[in-house]
């Protein structure tokens, strides 16, 4: 009876999943929002591997060469060269190692510890959801972004500070969104079925309730995962980031806008490449959000 109920499980499961799939691709727009995050991933993972040129290499006697389509420029350098001679397209590909590492790995600190205190606060209740939500609450009402420039202000620019603190900010979120989750699932049968069990509360937690809760959160996180390129570019575009010469989005804008109005592509293309991977990301949040919701209603 046990396998039959478990091939069961697992025949739901697969089913799930490919209705998850058929929907998901049939949106255009979370396709689309899909490849362009997947070319942004592969410069990520190998950007030497990617980039035809050194990104700090430099030669002042070719400063501000345009890109090819404008007047002037060589498709040797597809995208120009920068204030100091150095290649554009080079520094947006290794760029986007410290904008994608960055919010990956902030928005994986906040999960680690907003989804345990979370489904504790949720699911114990009382004295305990009291005394966690309150410091919820606390952290909530300060403005993220002012919290974090203050605290990496604090503690010095570098990626580390930046990802503690941004991740650090934001468990706050995780651990209100999942406290809800558990609320509208924990006196379903299924739990309790294994308190009956005696099942422990930390497996009945996390091997049980947590599976059933994961869509919002994994919607929720591809939105945060867009909110934290933002914040580390502007961390970055005000000295409190990334710290030259390495490449970063933020820094190419700040060093950028001093020449915008004889060289408006050193600042602009590295601009657009924010743009574009926020909005592939908002695209793909959208698109498992809809597939999910078809995927209830049914």
């Amino acid at each position: 009876m046990k396998e039959i109920s478990s091939n069961r499980t697992t025949k739901t499961k697969i089913k799930g999943l490919k209705l998850f799939q058929r929907r998901f691709v049939k949106n255009r727009l979370a396709l689309l929002g899909s490849i362009v995050f997947a070319i942004f991933l592969l410069m990520s993972i190998a950007p030497a591997l990617v980039s035809p040129r050194d990104p700090y290499d430099q030669d002042l006697g070719s400063r501000f060469t345009p890109p090819f389509w404008v007047r002037g420029g060589t498709l040797e350098h597809i995208l120009g060269r920068d204030q100091l001679g150095r290649d554009v397209l080079g520094r947006i590909i290794f760029g986007t190692r410290i904008s994608i590492g960055v919010a990956l790995s902030s928005v994986l600190f906040s999960i680690l510890i907003g989804v345990p205190l979370g489904l504790i606060s949720g699911y114990f209740g009382k004295g305990t959801d009291t005394l966690l939500m309150r410091v919820v609450d606390t952290m909530l009402a300060f403005p993220a972004f002012v919290l974090v420039l203050v605290t990496v202000a604090v503690l010095g620019p570098s990626v580390l500070s930046m990802i503690m603190v941004i991740g650090f900010v934001g468990w706050a979120s995780y651990a209100r969104l999942v406290r809800g989750q558990v609320l509208s699932v924990r006196e379903n049968q299924y739990v309790e079925a294994c308190r009956c069990l005696g099942v422990g509360s930390f497996r009945t937690m996390f091997i049980h309730i947590l599976p059933n809760i994961v869509s919002p959160l994994i919607v929720f996180a591809t939105f945060n995962v867009a909110r934290v390129i933002l914040i580390e570019a502007a961390l970055s575009f005000l000295g409190l980031g990334v710290q030259p010469p390495t490449a970063s989005w933020g820094i190419m804008l700040s060093e950028g806008r001093q020449y915008i109005y004889n060289s408006i592509w050193v600042s602009i293309i590295p601009g657009l490449a924010i743009v574009f991977l926020v909005l592939a990301l908002n695209f793909i949040g959208d698109g498992i959000r809809d597939a999910l919701d078809m995927e209830t209603t049914l």
